[in-house]
């Protein structure tokens, strides 16, 4: 697998070229296919993918981890170049997305018109499906671990007042090579944990190659804060030990302070994923 980063909060030093912003979107070739992860917020994912020799055209599926405009908003611009692949979502209830602290709130949801725009393109997926052979898109997630404690400032209104955001909207995606998993998370509301212990329980006995995505480990992204305590994120670590995993490459929601955290658990098993970044897996 070649995996590029398109989109991130960070980008390479040397690539001062690349546009950044709050967002996620990941270019993915494997197997003969390529795939586009999230779409961030903005064109920015498709004007980046030229600088980094990779056209939009060529994508033939695209898969959305979540309802939140940083994942998904930038679809409207890939429909604009890419006039085969279908895109992805997981199947919800319609519901408006917002964050709240403070007295403060904003809208973080899906821009909803983008849903009307060559609505033959998307599929809404409600179980585990296998879309392609080996790429399976997961909705029924673990809740064997506790969620991030950056979710507390997540809500949905569907109109009978704001509630808890229960992520109902969030997919995993696992993509299965000849020789093992690579899984990627998004913003992983549901909880690292629980996405890895999904996959471990699907894919039984099989090598783990790389988790991929946020971990939603920051607190007040504002103040770049942690979810909790730096107990907490020491033990996330701890337990990402215990599972047969060969990397982990992060960024996005995981925040700096967090990730500085777990790289003082996890070591050279985890890797900071900015913009313009590119591995093989």
């Amino acid at each position: 697998m070649i995996l590029t980063a398109l989109i991130d909060n960070t980008r390479l030093d040397d690539r001062t070229d690349l546009a950044v912003e709050r967002g996620l979107s990941f270019h993915i070739k494997t197997m003969g296919q390529e795939i586009l992860f999230d779409a961030g917020s903005s064109k920015a994912f498709c004007d980046n993918a030229i600088l980094l020799g990779i056209k939009m055209e060529d994508v033939d599926v695209a898969i959305i981890s979540h309802r939140h405009h940083d994942h998904c908003n930038g679809v409207t611009h890939f429909l604009d170049r890419n006039s085969k692949a279908q895109v992805y979502f997981r199947e919800c209830t319609e519901t408006d997305y917002s964050f709240k602290a403070f007295g403060f709130k904003s809208n973080v949801g899906i821009d909803k018109t983008l849903l009307d725009k060559d609505s033959g393109r998307f599929s809404f997926i409600n179980k585990t499906t296998e879309i392609r052979p080996n790429i399976f898109i997961i909705t029924s997630l673990s809740r064997k671990h506790e969620q991030p404690k950056g979710n507390k400032y997540l809500f949905t209104d569907s109109g009978d007042g704001c509630k808890p955001d229960t992520f109902d909207h969030e997919l995993l995606l696992v993509i299965k090579e000849d020789d093992g998993l690579i899984v990627f998370t998004g913003c992983a509301h549901s909880g690292v944990l629980n996405m890895i212990e999904t996959a471990i329980e699907l894919f039984p006995n099989t090598r783990i190659k790389a988790v991929v995505g946020g971990f939603h480990l920051v607190g007040l992204p504002l103040f770049n804060s942690i979810g909790g305590t730096k107990r907490d994120i020491e033990a996330i670590g701890e337990s990402m030990l215990t599972y047969p995993i060969d990397k982990l490459y992060t960024g996005h929601c995981t925040g700096m302070k967090a990730y500085e955290i777990l790289k003082g658990v996890l070591g050279d098993s985890l890797e900071y994923f900015p913009t313009g970044r590119r591995v093989i897996i």
